[in-house]
């Protein structure tokens, strides 16, 4: 009975004092009033054999409508699919704003390689001059007027990073059941309210399109400054933020993710690479994480159902009613990825899976495999230290 008011205590916590996380409104900010003149941006896209999903993605990027100078640089991380050629095929057929190829050779040691990628990038596109800078992923899909609103929200906002966390796909079953509570999860350990206002030390930022002031990162001195860095995108927002800079996250509209995880392997494996780099490679923050998934998750149902059958009504009115604020604070996620409401009271499910994703992830540290981006493994724990 007891571990179930604790249950409940958290999640009336987490419903009133966790920065409103449930809430799926902190959308980009428009203002009416368009800069006079439009800054030049330079795109910065890292791609490691990316050959799939670029058809869906590169086109619309080279298609942005920005009243401004732009160009796209795609930087090529030793892909073994032809990467490289197919944007450069790409770009012959759609045109668009230009595009340049190029490759940075294997990062030297203390670089993850998609840091050492957009090092490289960010090198070719300070040759511009540019006022901004987009980093960007490979499988990401911009609407046409994507780039100039994000220059607006910064320019009429005053923020140095502008970041949307792009609509991941939901599709096959598993998608559903793990990709809006991915960006659930993540909404609770980050409030994006917490994040976009000053004087608070939440920073978190989605590495898919993280639209940057160039003189901001020379300031945090990005990517340098974060080069061990597994979980890059939380790592950038945290200098930034460190720096004095102002930043701003919220929940995409026309920003997409084009990448398939058909199966559960596939999301497994997302969220494994680095979960484990998330507690920093700490078993004691391991041990915490499972229990406080195991009480605010699990415990609700499995208090409901023993509170029935042992006819302890103390109990089972507050699995109940953790189990019924666990769904509520879910629902607005659901009708976001217009995904069916009946998927809410199956967090706990899904929960769950997370839990072992996680533990598996530190099994696979402690076997040496560790984290891993595009087919290289960063197995020490140093290569993690500052992201969490």
């Amino acid at each position: 009975m007891w571990i179930a008011v604790g249950s409940l205590a958290a999640w009336l916590w987490l419903l009133l004092c966790q920065g409103f996380f449930w809430r799926t409104d902190v959308r980009l900010p428009s203002y009416e009033r368009e800069p006079e003149t439009w800054p030049s941006v330079c795109v910065v896209v890292p791609a490691r054999d990316e050959a799939a999903v670029l058809p869906s993605s590169l086109p619309s990027l080279l298609a942005q409508e920005y009243p401004g100078r732009a160009e796209v640089f795609l930087v090529d991380d030793g892909s073994s699919d032809g990467t490289g050629e197919l944007a450069r095929e790409l770009s012959r057929r759609h045109g668009g704003l230009p595009l340049t190829v190029d490759s940075p050779g294997e990062p030297p040691a203390g670089w993850t390689g998609k840091l050492w990628a957009v090092r490289h990038g960010i090198g070719l596109a300070r040759a511009r001059g540019p006022e901004f800078l987009l980093l960007t992923d490979a499988d990401i899909a911009h609407a046409p007027d994507s780039l100039r609103e994000l220059v607006a929200a910064a320019r009429g906002g005053g923020y140095d990073a502008v970041s949307l966390m792009a609509r991941l796909r939901v599709a096959s079953v598993w998608e559903r059941f793990v990709v809006p509570a991915f960006v659930y999860f993540f909404a609770q350990l980050y409030p994006f309210r917490r994040i976009g206002r000053k004087g608070s030390r939440t920073a978190a930022a989605a590495g898919g399109c993280v639209l940057l002031r160039t003189e901001a990162a020379e300031r945090a001195r990005i990517p340098d400054a974060i080069r061990q860095a597994v979980i890059d995108d939380v790592a950038l927002a945290r200098a930034v933020k460190g720096g004095g800079g102002h930043i701003w996250l919220g929940l995409a509209e026309r920003v997409d993710s084009v990448r398939p995880y058909p199966r559960l392997h596939d999301l497994w494996r997302m969220v494994s690479r680095s979960a484990y780099a998330q507690l920093r490679h700490s078993p004691s923050l391991l041990l915490g994480t499972v229990l406080g998934l195991a009480l605010v998750y699990l415990v609700p149902p499995f208090a409901l159902l023993a509170g029935l059958v042992t006819g302890t009504t103390a109990a089972a009115v507050c699995g109940g009613l953790a189990w019924l604020v666990m769904a509520g604070t879910y629902v607005p996620m659901l009708r976001y990825y217009g995904q069916p409401l009946w998927l809410a009271p199956l967090l706990p499910f899904t929960a769950f899976l997370y839990l072992l994703m996680t533990v598996d992830s530190a099994v696979q540290h402690y076997r040496g495999r560790g984290a891993a981006w595009k087919g290289r493994t960063y197995a020490r724990p140093e290569a993690a230290t500052d992201e969490s």
